[in-house]
C-alpha cells in the first residue's frame, strides 16, 4: 500500500467568500505579474457581468452541482471535489464561484493542492477519484506515462470542475478562469507542478493547449473508475512555465483591460498603480512575500 502523505501544506487561508482580488496575498512567485494578472482577469470577467468569489465551502459546491444536475445542465460533481469522497479543507483546496447581477451562480471552478514531499504522482494517481479511507482506484500506466508521473512531486496543483452557464458560454471564459485560479494557487502555495488528467478529445481539439498546458502525455488507464473505464492524458506544466504563460496571456488577451478606469474601484486603482511592470527574466520560483490585500 502507498504510504499516506500529509494532505495540508501550511499556508494563509483567506476568509471564505471574498472577492477574488480581495483574497489575493502573494506569498510565492513574481508578485507584480501575479497581481497584475489577477486584477486584469477579474476585471475582464466583471465586464461580462460576473463577479468572482474565492470559496472553500465544498458542501455548498456539491449542493450547487446537484441542483444543476437536476436541471440537466451539469453532471454530478466528480469525486476529486466531492467532500463525501475526498479530504478537502481550507488549507488544501478552494473553488471559484461566478455570480451574475442577481446573485445567481453562473460559473464554478475548483482546485486542490497536494503535498508529496517524499512521493510522486506515480505513487498517488489512484487517489484522485477517492482518497478517504485508503480507497485508491486501481490504474494502469504505460512506461512513457510512468516516467512523466515520476517527475511530478513536491507541491502539486490540480484545477478543474469548470462549469459555465449556457448564457455565458462562447466568451472565452474557460481559458481565463482556469488561469485566474492557477495564478491564485501559485501565489499562495510554493507550487512545483500544475497538472490535470483529461480525456483524449481535450488534447486532440487543442483545448488543453488553449488552457496553457505545455506537456501532454497519454497512457493512463482507470478501468472501473466511478466515471467508468477511462483512457486519459496527463497534461501539465511547471510553475515557471505557468508564469511565462500568464505573461503571454496578459499581453495577448488582457492588455489594457485593467487600465481604462471603467468600473475600477478606488482600492483596485491603488493596487494597479503599484503593479506597473514585470520582466519574465525575473520570474523565479521563490518566496516574494508581498501582500496585496487591503
Amino acid at each position: 500500500m502507498v504510504a499516506r502523505m500529509p494532505l495540508d501544506f501550511p499556508n494563509i487561508v483567506p476568509e471564505n467568500n471574498l472577492r477574488l482580488p480581495d483574497a489575493l496575498t502573494v506569498e510565492y512567485g513574481p508578485a507584480p505579474l501575479l497581481s497584475r494578472f489577477v486584477l486584469a482577469g477579474d476585471k475582464a470577467v466583471r465586464q461580462m457581468g460576473i463577479r468572482l468569489r474565492l470559496r472553500h465551502d465544498f458542501d455548498d459546491l456539491a449542493y450547487v452541482k446537484r441542483h444543476l444536475a437536476e436541471q440537466g445542465i451539469w453532471c454530478p460533481l466528480v469525486n476529486m471535489f466531492n467532500p463525501d469522497y475526498t479530504d478537502l479543507s481550507p488549507k488544501n483546496s478552494f473553488w471559484l464561484s461566478g455570480e451574475d447581477e442577481s446573485g445567481e451562480i453562473v460559473l464554478t471552478w475548483a482546485a486542490r493542492v497536494f503535498y508529496w514531499p517524499d512521493s510522486t504522482l506515480k505513487d498517488n494517481v489512484g487517489l484522485f477519484f477517492c482518497d478517504k479511507k485508503d480507497r485508491p482506484v486501481p490504474c494502469h500506466v504505460t512506461a512513457d506515462a510512468a516516467s512523466a508521473l515520476s517527475s511530478i512531486g513536491g507541491v502539486v496543483f490540480w484545477g478543474g470542475s469548470l462549469w459555465i452557464h449556457p448564457d455565458y458560454r462562447h466568451r472565452r471564459l474557460s481559458p481565463l478562469v482556469g488561469r485566474l485560479g492557477r495564478a491564485f494557487a501559485v501565489s499562495r502555495w510554493p507550487v512545483d507542478w500544475i497538472m490535470c488528467l483529461v480525456m483524449p478529445i481535450i488534447v486532440e481539439k487543442g483545448v488543453a493547449a488553449g488552457y496553457g498546458y505545455r506537456h501532454m502525455m497519454p497512457g493512463i488507464f482507470f478501468p472501473g473508475s466511478p466515471l467508468g473505464d477511462l483512457d486519459l492524458f496527463l497534461v501539465y506544466l511547471s510553475a515557471s512555465e505557468a508564469y511565462a504563460d500568464f505573461g503571454e496571456f496578459l499581453s495577448a488577451e488582457l492588455s489594457g483591460s485593467a487600465y481604462d478606469g471603467d468600473g475600477v474601484s478606488p482600492s483596485t486603482r491603488r493596487l494597479l498603480q503599484t503593479v506597473t511592470s514585470f520582466s519574465l527574466e525575473d520570474v523565479v520560483h521563490g518566496n516574494t512575500s508581498r501582500s496585496y490585500r487591503e
